[in-house]
């Protein structure tokens, strides 16, 4: 039997079992838990165990592992490069433990981890890597480690980026409608991995401040109504940082498919034969209003909701917006970069059917710390909104389910 060693750390090493023998016995719980990552790391797999769990015994049954249904021998280390005693009983695990170290065959032992001369780290994998904790033989304090380690790299608290196979190309990421918390576990990954990041003002800002110090930010801001930089110059700015062999980031406000002319940054990369990867957001149009309390659709009351961009006036040639149309609906119609027009519109719509006193909502700044919301009816929305300052960005919500919202605006 091996010494026993309480204080002494162990030695952390990656086996490369492919194509090498394992030896597990038992074939229980224990069994259950570890021989999947031995499967997938491609050992030749022995167990050894009178009875197995259903699930074993599937393994073996697949041709994942070969299955000796009976007692132990010693024998059956014969040739192992890595054994594990499993079994529900100490003397037989403590025999295996034996036999393993006159061998000098590392062994581990699921009910004594003190004689064991080797430790099954807490593990998990994510994009390329696998994390293994140690904690001294305290399995779950090297879980909770290993679990809060995976969090931290899925979510991108944590970077990773890669370095030998240094990521390139471009992704275009919806960073949702302006809570940095709501942006997807992918986007914020590949945010932490941006060699150069390039963003509107409309995208989570506060997780700029997160990049380290070497990550080239350019602004792309388009104030609107005010000054922006062409759409043109944003792709070519992609374009030049993609080719230069970096990984860039372009970071959008909400969804990047949703009047984010993200399609237009895609097909100019697929031009210049640039890879890229989507990474949808969420989109302002129905999270701002459901932070704001607000359902676009409710049982009974909203059967359908369409989203409209009031960036071009009802009555201007250019509009591709059947305006009499969305007059006749009885559902939701939320509009995104509404504000400027927001008197026309209203006009538009009372004349083409919607009724004058139909319900209205006004999000400034949704999911922000200085959200707004305003409620009005579709007649007065315009006054109001002045009289009261709303302004861009702010998502407008027209119907019903406005008034249904007031039933639990007074819970919150």
């Amino acid at each position: 039997m091996s010494p026993k060693y309480d204080d002494v750390p162990a030695y952390p090493a990656g086996l490369r079992l492919a194509g090498r023998r394992v030896v597990m016995v038992g074939a229980g719980t224990v069994a259950r838990r570890r021989l999947p990552g031995l499967v997938d790391a491609k050992a030749d797999v022995l167990v050894v165990a009178p009875e197995a769990t259903p699930s074993v015994e599937a393994m073996a049954d697949d041709g994942e592992l070969r299955w000796e249904r009976r007692g132990y021998r010693g024998e059956d280390l014969d040739g192992a490069w890595y054994v594990i005693a499993a079994t529900d009983d100490p003397a037989v695990n403590a025999a295996v433990e034996a036999d393993a170290e006159a061998r000098r065959i590392f062994c581990v032992r699921s009910d004594d981890a003190s004689h064991a001369s080797a430790w099954t780290p807490a593990s998990g994998r994510h994009d390329g890597l696998q994390i293994a904790v140690l904690a001294g033989g305290d399995p779950r304090r090297a879980a909770a480690v290993r679990d809060r380690v995976l969090e931290e790299l899925r979510e991108g608290t944590l970077g990773a980026a890669h370095y030998r196979a240094k990521r390139a190309g471009v992704a275009l990421v919806g960073g949702g409608p302006g809570d940095p918390d709501l942006i997807t576990v992918r986007g914020r990954r590949l945010l932490a991995e941006a060699d150069v990041v390039i963003t509107d003002r409309l995208g989570p800002r506060a997780l700029l401040d997160e990049l380290p110090s070497d990550v080239e930010v350019i602004d792309a801001a388009k104030i609107p109504y005010g000054r922006a930089m062409a759409q043109e110059a944003i792709n070519e700015e992609i374009i030049r940082h993609a080719s230069a062999g970096k990984f860039v980031v372009r970071l959008k406000g909400g969804d990047n498919y949703v009047f984010g002319r993200g399609f237009e940054e895609a097909i100019a990369c697929a031009r210049a034969g640039i890879p890229v990867e989507v990474v949808p957001g969420i989109t302002s149009a129905i999270s701002v209003p459901a932070i704001a309390g607000i359902p676009v659709t409710h049982r009974g009351v909203a059967h359908e909701f369409t989203v409209v961009s009031g960036h071009v006036a009802p009555d201007n040639p250019q509009s591709l917006t059947d305006w009499p149309a969305l007059g006749r609906l009885r559902g939701t119609l939320v509009l995104l970069m509404a504000m400027e027009r927001l008197g026309a519109i209203a006009d538009t719509l009372v004349s083409h059917g919607r009724a004058a006193d139909t319900p209205v909502a006004i999000v400034q700044e949704g999911t922000m710390a200085t959200q707004r919301v305003l409620r009005t009816t579709l007649a007065a929305a315009a006054a109001d909104a002045r009289e009261h300052g709303m302004r861009p960005p702010a998502i407008v919500v027209i119907g019903d389910v406005v008034a249904v919202a007031d039933e639990i605006a007074g819970a919150r």
